[in-house]
């Protein structure tokens, strides 16, 4: 719970009061590898945030099967369905462990109170969606402009944190790159 409170209060203000009801909200999960947070066709009933671990949020190709890396999460990160859990709809992604993964979870009507009880938390989720926008962002703008082994650099130098801790076909998947492709790039690198 303290990373959680010192990454919020990096943005905004809360005063001792405020922070007890805030941990208030929350309740611990503990996610075995391969345990499933969310499932396509469930409603995402919590909003998740990871004190240790790997989540990947992935759709089934119905053409070959494969998943298809939609986002990849580690410590202080967030993982939810955000269409899901704002307008409690079924999803349309799985998000499952890489590793055994701790989170802090709090469900949608206790999200709603807890916004409503302390407004200025209105503030540091606005703050956290707009860096998640922008990360799409970047992401659709380079999937469209950019050749594959720019793609993955630019992967390499923005999240070297997943890099050590995901499967290469992981990450191959979420780029759009066979995992062939990325051990071509790393022996090239490694004889240069």
């Amino acid at each position: 719970m303290d990373t959680l409170i010192k990454n919020i209060v990096q943005h905004v203000r809360l005063s001792p009061e405020e922070i007890a009801l805030f941990k208030s909200f929350w309740t611990e999960k503990t996610l075995e590898k391969s345990e499933f947070l969310l499932r396509n066709g469930e409603v995402c009933r919590h909003d998740s945030y990871i004190v240790s671990g790997v989540l990947k949020a992935f759709c089934i190709n119905s053409e070959n099967g494969n998943e298809e890396i939609l986002f990849l999460a580690i410590d202080h990160w967030w993982a939810t369905d955000i269409s899901s859990f704002s307008k409690q709809i079924a999803s349309i992604y799985n998000i499952q462990a890489v590793e055994k993964t701790s989170l802090l979870q709090i469900g949608h009507q206790s999200f709603q109170k807890m916004l409503h009880e302390i407004p200025s938390l209105e503030r540091y989720f606005r703050i956290i969606l707009e860096s998640y926008l922008g990360t799409l962002e970047k992401r659709i703008v380079f999937n469209n402009m950019y050749k594959a082994e720019q793609k993955y650099y630019d992967f390499l130098e923005t999240y070297p944190d997943i890099v050590s801790r995901v499967p290469q076909y992981l990450i191959a998947s979420y780029l759009g790159v066979s995992a062939e492709f990325i051990s071509r790039i790393r022996k090239k690198n490694k004889s240069s």
